[in-house]
Order: structure tokens, then sequence, then C-alpha cells
């Protein structure tokens, strides 16, 4: 806590200065500094500093801890509680939200839209970004633009900004050919000279149109696995833990293909340890764990990048994955990976954060799984990896069990939460805005009690932390019968959103004129004969889909 408190620089020099006045029993001074203490509100700062922990996931006793005693992550936040404690009129933050949990992003969110200053903050979190940003600077090929709004408002007005710099840049375009060609034909007349002359200067104060350049776009699927037994896992009352102590206890549960689970709860509370005993990196301790004989695993670690041989290329790292596959069918695969030319030659030690977890990704698609385990895999990609992966991830027909901050990755993955706190593990009856809403209540339960006395705040976190949400025992037999249906659901709207893609592009490409004129009438017309064909197979995958939307509408 004196940690964040040292974020108030002002208090501090008050409180210095009040020390050196009591020494030298001047009571002028104190009188004064005790006044300057009160105009900051400097008597409420502990409490202030006391909020701002808890809200991080700080308890009442890890408040006073040293703090070489935490691990780096919890470090990141003391650092970020001491620049939301000092009282500013300008707050920069530059990923707030890599080293917290789904718990602490919410609180984080709910404080900054109080805040009343001004913030700027980086962050590839979407969701994070529309909830607490007004307007959207984005910063590209040496410069920047502002647009009004959040961050889904920037995707749809940069959208149509692109859509209309390419229609004036090809009016442009036309306009200067047209005087280009009288130039050309009559530069050399002397009588009409004077007339070419004038439409070069013409040329000259065109300004011209720069086409917004569009981010480069990046996807990949996951191959289906060789083989989908069911359950793939099943716990019944499972205990798993380090050394002597066990983390959690009473875990009973059965993992199917199609599953898509996210788990929730804060930090420490057993998420990693759960994703690692479904890994088989930890032994169950007590109970039956039951893994089935064609079980395949693609787990991410959040500790992944670390576990990359820096000395080695990616194409090493493949070649131990596939010693019998030669140079050529290797470099394709990573090229799907956006590892090209000498890169692929390249020891992966100076890669980026970003490029050693494409990398990573890359590894575990690899391997066909069937059950995928992903802890925080998004903590080192972009938003349009982060896209990407979530559009694989709608597609991947085995079962996921994932823990990410990434709200918008959790919400377009996963059909169900299980909370891990206390010790247990149970289902959370709903959805994310649910789970925010339960957090809000709770914390307001506990600044209640703070802003009461401190002593109570200890007693109102004891209760907090006994709280469970709403939960509800797993109907097996509806999730075996919904399980089906929700892949085809999945299934048909991925194969939508690809025809609609492609339909687009087409339409892109009809609308360049060059392609009408004589010599591109073969690729005109084979481009029509794929519209046509798309168009067909869009009615029929739309009528799919809504067929599987009623069937598991009326199968709920």
């Amino acid at each position: 806590i004196d940690h964040v408190l040292d974020g108030d620089r002002e208090l501090r020099e008050i409180e210095a200065a009040l020390a050196i006045a009591e020494d030298s029993h001047d009571a002028q001074a104190m009188c004064d500094l005790h006044e300057r203490l009160h105009s900051i509100d400097g008597y409420a700062a502990a409490a202030r500093a006391g909020r701002l922990l808890h809200g991080l996931g700080f308890s009442a006793e890890e408040q006073h801890k040293p703090v070489h005693e935490f691990s780096g992550g919890w470090r990141m936040r003391l650092d970020l509680a001491q620049a939301l404690m000092c009282r500013s009129d300008l707050l920069l933050l530059n990923e707030p939200t890599n080293h917290l949990d789904l718990d602490a992003v919410f609180w984080l969110q709910e404080w900054l839209l109080a805040y009343p200053g001004t913030l700027i903050v980086i962050s590839h979190d979407r969701d994070f970004l529309d909830a607490v940003c007004t307007h959207t600077l984005h910063i590209a090929q040496g410069g920047g633009n502002l647009y009004s709004g959040n961050y889904s408002a920037f995707e749809r007005l940069r959208a149509e900004r692109m859509a209309q710099q390419s229609a004036v840049r090809e009016q442009q375009d036309r306009q200067i050919a047209h005087l280009q060609t009288f130039v050309d034909r009559f530069r050399a007349s002397a009588a009409k000279a004077r007339m070419a002359q004038s439409r070069v200067k013409m040329i000259e104060r065109i300004e011209r149109v720069s086409v917004a350049a569009a981010d480069p776009e990046f996807s990949f699927e996951f191959a289906a696995p060789d083989k989908l037994p069911a359950p793939l896992i099943r716990l019944s009352d499972v205990a798993v833990g380090y050394a002597a102590q066990p983390v959690l206890t009473g875990l009973g549960a059965n993992i199917a293909p199609g599953d898509r689970i996210g788990l929730v709860g804060p930090n420490g509370a057993g998420k990693s340890t759960l994703i690692k005993l479904l890994a088989g990196s930890l032994r169950a301790r007590s109970g039956t764990e039951t893994r089935h004989p064609d079980l395949r695993v693609g787990y991410f670690a959040q500790h992944q990048l670390e576990q990359l041989d820096p000395a080695a290329s990616p194409l090493d790292h493949f070649r131990k994955l596939e010693p019998n596959k030669g140079e050529g069918e290797l470099r394709k695969i990573l090229g799907g990976f956006h590892f090209s030319n000498e890169r692929v030659f390249e020891p992966v030690g100076p890669f980026s954060g970003g490029e050693k977890a494409r990398l990573a990704l890359a590894m575990i698609v690899h391997q066909r799984p069937n059950l995928l385990l992903l802890d925080e895999p998004t903590n080192h990609l972009d938003l349009d990896m982060r896209q990407a992966l979530a559009l694989a991830l709608q597609s991947f027909v085995g079962a996921l069990v994932l823990v990410s901050h990434d709200r918008h990755l959790v919400a377009s993955v996963c059909d169900v939460l299980w909370r891990v706190s206390d010790g247990h593990m149970a289902e959370f009856d709903g959805d994310l805005d649910d789970y925010a809403r339960w957090l809000s209540t709770r914390e307001r339960d506990y600044t209640r009690a703070l802003e009461a006395t401190p002593a109570k705040a200890k007693v109102a976190e004891a209760k907090v932390v006994e709280a469970k949400p709403v939960e509800r025992a797993p109907d097996r037999q509806q999730r075996e019968r919904e399980r089906p249906l929700k892949q085809a659901l999945r299934q048909a709207e991925t194969r939508v959103d690809s025809l609609h893609s492609r339909l687009s592009e087409i339409e892109r490409l009809l609308a360049d004129e060059q392609l009408y004129r004589d010599s591109g009438k073969d690729p005109l017309q084979r481009l029509l004969g794929e519209q046509a064909t798309l168009r067909n197979e869009l009615v029929h995958a739309e009528e799919t889909w809504l067929a599987a939307a009623g069937a598991l509408e009326r199968c709920a």
C-alpha cells in the first residue's frame, strides 16, 4: 500500500514537510500543512489506495506485504495502481489489461469511466476500448487520423473512408489519363503546344488522394482432428495442486467434442492449475480422472513463448515436429502463418512477441488436436491476429477450454463459463455481461463497508470471497442434445461468412473497368460464373443456418 500511495506525490511531499514541522515544533507550519492535507483529501488516501488494490485483486492481507514478494505480473498491477492513485489531469496507459484477469479488467473499466481527466490508452482488447474510449487515434504509415467514437465506430468509419478515398482516387486517375492523352498527342504540335502545356499544369495541380492501405489480413484454420471420441476427459471428485496443499478440490466434469468452455475467476484462484490438470502436466491427487485413449491435446500455456528455442528458426521447430517431411512442405505450412522467404531460417530469439505467438499457435494447429487448452493466448497478439484466432476457434470441431482476459474472444467462442474460485469450480449461470454485473454488485458491497470503517472492510472482503454466483448443476442430457446442433450452427455461420467475404471480393474485382475491355473477357466470364455459383451456394448456406438455428431453439 506504501508503493501505491507513492503515486500521489503531493501527498508524500506534504507528509514529509509535516514530519519536519513536527520535529521542529512549528505550530503554524503544521496548521498550514494539515489544511493542505485536508484540501487534497489526504486523510482518506489510505482508504483510496486500499480500494484500488482491492479492485486489482489484492486481499487486505496482501496490501501490507513487501513488494519484492510479488511476481512480475502482480508488480505490474501495483504499478498500475500507483498510476491510478495519482490525482492527474492526463492518464497514459499502455496495455493496462495484459496482466489482469477478467475480474480486474471489469473493475478497471468501471474506474476509468468515472475518471474525470483525459485518458490515452493503447490496448488490443476491443471490448475494453469500446467501453472506455470516446475517440480513436489510428496511427499508420507515418501519420495519424483521429476518429470520433469507440473502436467499433472507428472500424466502420475507416471502412467508409477507404471506400470514399478509393472512389476519388479512381476518378482522379481517369481525369489525369484523359489530360495526359491530350498532352501526349499534341505536345509536338506548335499550334497546340500552349494548350498541351496548360494541361500539364492542370495535372500538376491535382492533389492526389492517397488510398488508405488496409491492414494486412491474417487467417488460419484448425485442421479436423483424426478422431473425436466422447467424452475426451471425465473428472469425478478430483483434487489437484502442488506440494502438500491442493489448489482445487471436488472437481467434476465431462468434456466432449463441441464443448466451448471459458474459465473465469480471479488470478491465483486456480484456472491455470485446472488447465494443467486437463493437459496432463499435473496429476490428480485424489478422485478419478479418465482420459480417452484417442485424446490429443493442443496446449498453449501462459509462458508458451519461453518454451521456444531462441537459437532455432521456425523451420527448425517444425522439423522437430515433422522430421519426415521435406523443407518445401514445411515452408508451405509456415507460409500459412506469414513466415516466408528468409524469415523461416532466422532464429526466433529476436522475433516480436506476436511473431513468437504465431509460431507457437502454428505448432499447436499442426498437431490436429481434439482438445484445445488455451491459457491467455492473446497477450502478444494484435487485433487482427485475435480476430483470426476467434474465427478459427469458431469453426474448430473439437473441445475448447479457454482462459483469457479478452472478452471479445471469450464471448465469440465460448458457450459456457466455469467459475474457478475459493478452491472449487462450478458452472456460472449466465454470460459475461451477467458476470460483470455480479462482480459490480460485489464491489459495491465492499466499497460501502470500506467507507464505513477499514475494520469492517476486512469482514466484508471475507464475505465477498465466500459469495458465490447463482450456479446451476449442468444438465448433461440437455447439453448432449444441444452439442451437435451448436456445432452445425457454427459450421453454417462460418460457411455463410466465407461466402459473403468471397462475393464482396468478386464485386470489388468486377468494379475494375479494365476487366470489361476485350482482353478481359475470359477473366470477366470466370468471375461472373463464380459469382452466380456462390450466390446459389449462399442461399443454401443461409437455409442451412436457419434450419440449425431453429433446431437449436426448439431443443432449448
